[in-house]
Order: structure tokens, then C-alpha cells, then sequence
């Protein structure tokens, strides 16, 4: 529209096409400005919906873990509770514990 002059103007209202060269500048500016519909690729052949893979399988269930090491995880755990949410306690004594589940052996209360 930089090249419109007001003289140019002047004679499109008297001529009844202003309106009508309004709207196609309007038309114009709107498709610079919308981006064209994206497109979705296709679908890689032999594409099943919800499947796995061609030649792949779920995972099978993990591996079993050895005797000791759930109790060993649940001792460094609850060292680690002990260690950091009751301060006030170790400083008074190492070995204390409270009643919360972190501290509490389940040998020593099912």
C-alpha cells in the first residue's frame, strides 16, 4: 500500500472502488500471514496402529534381584532418612531411632 498516493485515493472514493480495494489489501495481508495447512507424512509401510514394531516384542518382566539386595536398599534408605530428616536425633544419640516407618524394622514391627 506504500504505492498509493492520496490522489490515488481521492479518485477510488469518488469512483465507489475504495471499499472494494480496501478488502483485497485486507485479503492479501491475511494470506501472508496464515501459514499454509500442514501436512502429515504418510505412514511407513506395514504401519499397524498400536502395534509394536515389525520384528520387536514388549519387554519381558525384569530380572529377579538377589535375596539381600531389597534389604540392603531398605537399610541404605533408611540410613539415609535418618541421616537427614532426624538431625536432632543423632546428635543426641547415633543409634536412636523413632517411630516413623523409615526407622522402624519391619522384623521388629509388622
Amino acid at each position: 500500500m506504500a504505492d498509493v498516493e492520496r490522489d490515488d485515493i481521492r479518485e477510488m472514493r469518488a469512483q465507489g472502488d475504495l471499499k472494494a480495494f480496501l478488502r483485497q489489501q485486507i485479503a492479501e495481508g491475511r494470506g501472508r500471514r496464515d501459514k499454509p495447512p500442514t501436512v502429515v507424512p504418510p505412514k511407513p509401510p506395514g504401519y499397524r496402529a498400536g502395534a509394536w514394531p515389525t520384528g520387536t516384542s514388549p519387554p519381558g518382566p525384569p530380572p529377579p534381584q538377589p535375596p539381600g539386595a531389597w534389604t540392603t536398599a531398605l537399610e541404605a534408605y533408611r540410613a539415609h532418612i535418618v541421616a537427614t530428616e532426624h538431625r536432632d536425633r543423632l546428635a543426641e544419640d547415633p543409634g536412636q531411632t523413632c517411630e516413623c516407618p523409615p526407622c522402624t524394622d519391619l522384623r521388629r514391627n509388622p
